[in-house]
């Protein structure tokens, strides 16, 4: 038993090993208990009966002899005693304890017990005596005699004249031991509790045997049923009855034959499903009539950044965080695509999810299967079609209408003036160059995109490539159109030399819309602030100026095209919203980064790191030394 209880799992007082039995034992034990307290209760009423029967009628006999002693006149009363004595110490029964016969007014005649005899001649002060003289009617008393420690039962009878009168002549008190009565019932019972004892044990053994008939199949059974859970179907059962286990074992051996048969189905069925959701681009989900996910693929977990633990049997109300726009009974009756929107301050994500509802031919809905699409990429380059359109038309349209206005001007005349004349054509002029360099912008950026962008690399040292840039500056600084504006730049440059390998106008390009954005935004008397320096691997140059700053809301946005913290103020300052991120793109063609601080009315600070690797001085020394032995 203790095996099949570690086996099954199932606690023993739970098991039918114990069921069966105990049924029977208990079953047993009502029964004795019904039968025997019946029985005993019979026999010990059948005994008592049976006793007070004999009690009476040796009682009858008595009193018929004493009636004749007691009546025969030609007698004394000497002798009337004497014979009365002989009578009842000639009666002998073991069962009898004592007889004694008293007057009819209550004093002791006679008694069987010769130790009582001193007894003889006193009234009795017996209660039930007493009642019998009053009533003259027979009664029959059960008590316990402490002094013997027995139960005794009493018989008080009256005698009656045989005469005409009838009168009450004596009484006759029988005083019986009960306790042969009760042991003999108790004897009974004993016989009856060992009988009982050994049907139990009896019935015990058979109750187990049984159990284990049943059992045994039954635990086949279940571990048959446990190898078809686990995917096993290649064992049969081997049950040779030809009874209900045989046909139920028959049975859950066909069942294991078809359950394989479905399962291999069903595998390779889903396999199949397998393969088709893992290689789809697009995100594939299925839930149950309550909206519970069951099935999710792989690309669906990366949309939505979470695991399949996290997912499988939550709703998909909550999953895709519709609660806010529709319950789940409201999506049977929105048959459109549903824009989701899961984008974050540093990228922007947008899934177009459509759905249909899964139904039976009977009508019977299983649930919804939704398509994932990302859809992120193409709004994005809508919106950046939109965008640029609607910005290029209006930078456009600006200098064009500039230079229409102005050669109306001198087409209705202004040409004749000379001074009005040069005047208006330097404006078209200038107009012009502003449309060329826009265009030019934009092919660059296009080249970029095409990936045509091609670096012409050569090692440079960088402090000098920034030297000469700032010198140039100096220089236009010094020009009369920065005449009393009084810029200041301030160089903070490392002391040692690093080679870097870049591609120098890209770089200078970089640097000089950086730096014409600090003078253009800075106050006249400002301060510009270039600083360089190196950490382990990387070049970082910063250029800090005085000037209005960019709202913090706006730095993501600073590289992005065409944008403008404040348009009136670029489009015055001349700007196309093209050169930061002109100069983002060719900062990571060189695997670098570039980046920008702010804080409004205090200035701002651009930088730019670039990776670099060290050079041995020697090897370099070594190499011009060969290029002049070449050159001689």
């Amino acid at each position: 038993m203790a095996k099949s209880k570690k086996k099954s799992g199932i606690p023993f007082f739970k098991s039918i090993h114990f069921k069966i039995p105990i049924i029977f034992i208990l079953t047993l034990l009502i029964s004795l208990q019904i039968v025997g307290a019946y029985f005993i209760r019979s026999l010990e009423t059948e005994m008592l009966t049976s006793f007070d029967e004999q009690v009476t009628s040796q009682t009858t006999f008595l009193i018929d002899n004493i009636q004749t002693v007691m009546e025969d006149e030609d007698l004394s009363e000497d002798d009337k005693e004497t014979q009365i004595n002989s009578i009842l110490r000639r009666f002998n029964d073991d069962s009898v304890l004592e007889i004694q016969l008293f007057d009819s007014n209550g004093f002791l005649l006679a008694t069987s017990n010769p130790t009582s005899q001193s007894y003889i001649g006193q009234r009795t002060v017996d209660a039930t005596i007493e009642e019998t003289l009053y009533t003259g009617i027979r009664s029959e008393t059960t008590g316990y005699d402490a002094t013997q420690e027995i139960r005794v039962k009493k018989f008080v009878t009256p005698i009656f004249s045989t005469a005409s009168s009838g009168a009450m002549i004596g009484i006759l008190n029988v005083s019986t031991n009960l306790e042969s009565i009760y042991n003999q019932v108790q004897n009974i019972v004993s016989l009856f509790l060992i009988a009982s004892g050994f049907s139990l044990v009896f019935t015990t053994g058979l109750a187990v045997l049984i159990s284990r008939q049943i059992i045994n199949p039954l635990q086949k059974m279940r571990d048959q049923t446990k190898q078809i859970a686990e995917g096993n179907y290649s064992t049969t059962l081997d049950i040779n009855a030809e009874d209900e286990m045989g046909q139920l074992a028959e049975s859950i051996n066909y069942l294991s034959v078809r359950v394989g048969d479905a399962q291999d189905l069903t595998e390779a069925e889903r396999q199949r499903l397998d393969s088709v959701l893992r290689h789809m681009t697009d995100g594939v989900i299925a839930t149950d009539r309550r909206g519970k996910i069951t099935i999710i693929n792989d690309r669906s977990l990366n949309i939505l950044n979470k695991t399949q633990e996290e997912v499988i049997g939550e709703s998909i109300i909550e999953v895709l965080d519709l609660s806010d726009r529709f319950s789940f009974r409201e999506l049977f009756d929105q048959h459109e695509s549903i824009l989701l929107n899961y984008g974050t301050a540093e990228e922007e994500t947008i899934i177009r999810a459509e759905y249909s509802v899964i139904q039976r031919e009977s009508g019977f809905i299983s649930g919804l299967v939704w398509v994932l699409t990302d859809i992120t990429e193409h709004e994005k380059i809508e919106r950046d079609r939109k965008q640029f359109v609607s910005n290029i038309s209006h930078e456009l349209r600006t200098p064009l209408t500039s230079v229409r206005s102005y050669s109306e001007a001198l087409v209705d005349g202004a040409i004749k003036d000379e001074a009005v004349a040069v005047e208006f054509l330097n404006v078209i002029q200038t107009e012009t160059d502003r449309m060329i360099r826009m265009i030019s912008d934009l092919l660059h950026l296009s080249r970029m995109d095409a990936k045509q962008q091609v670096l012409n690399r050569e090692l440079v040292i960088f402090k000098d490539l920034v030297n000469h840039v700032l010198d140039r500056f100096e220089m236009m600084l010094q020009s009369e159109d920065y005449e009393g504006k009084n810029y200041i730049i301030k160089r903070e440059l490392m002391e040692e030399e690093v080679w870097v390998e870049i591609d120098q106008d890209k770089l200078i390009q970089v640097i000089d819309n950086i730096m014409n954005n600090a003078i253009k935004y800075s106050p006249d008397g400002g301060i510009i602030y270039v600083r360089l320096m190196s950490t382990h691997n990387q070049l970082v140059l910063s250029i800090q100026d005085q000037g209005l700053g960019i709202p913090q809301e706006s730095i993501p946005h600073l590289f992005d095209r065409f944008y403008r913290v404040d348009k009136a103020r670029s489009r015055a300052q001349g700007g196309s919203g093209l050169g930061l991120s002109i100069a983002k793109e060719e900062i990571e063609l060189h695997n670098g980064k570039i980046w920008v601080n702010s804080i409004e009315n205090k200035g701002t600070t651009f930088f730019i790191s670039l990776p670099f690797e060290e050079f041995d001085s020697d090897e370099w020394a070594g190499e011009d030394e060969w290029a002049d032995e070449e050159e001689e």
